[in-house]
């Protein structure tokens, strides 16, 4: 399993993180409470915590890395079509 994090300054962390949460929670087994949320996206998890400066995400899949991050990018990105995300995922501490 992969694991990277990023952190992502918003002031709408908990409304992203409750709409994501509620988006997916048709498809796939879901946690959240406004700060916190976690989402089994198949193989892989999303974790969330939000705050009033920001987003914190940490995903783990066993490969496409990559493709997953972007994934979780797009649907963000949809919701927050005010403002411009900035995403910076770096791998996560050993």
């Amino acid at each position: 399993m992969i694991t990277a994090n990023t952190r992502v300054p918003t002031a709408h962390a908990s409304r992203y993180l409750q709409q994501l949460a509620k988006h997916w929670s048709h498809k796939f087994p879901v946690e959240f409470t406004p700060q916190n949320g976690r989402i089994a996206l198949g193989d892989s998890v999303l974790i969330m915590d939000a705050d009033p400066e920001g987003l914190g995400l940490s995903l783990t899949a066993p490969e496409d890395l990559e493709r997953m991050q972007g994934v979780v990018e797009r649907h963000l990105e949809r919701f927050a079509f005010r403002e411009e995300l900035q995403f910076n995922w770096a791998p996560a501490a050993a």
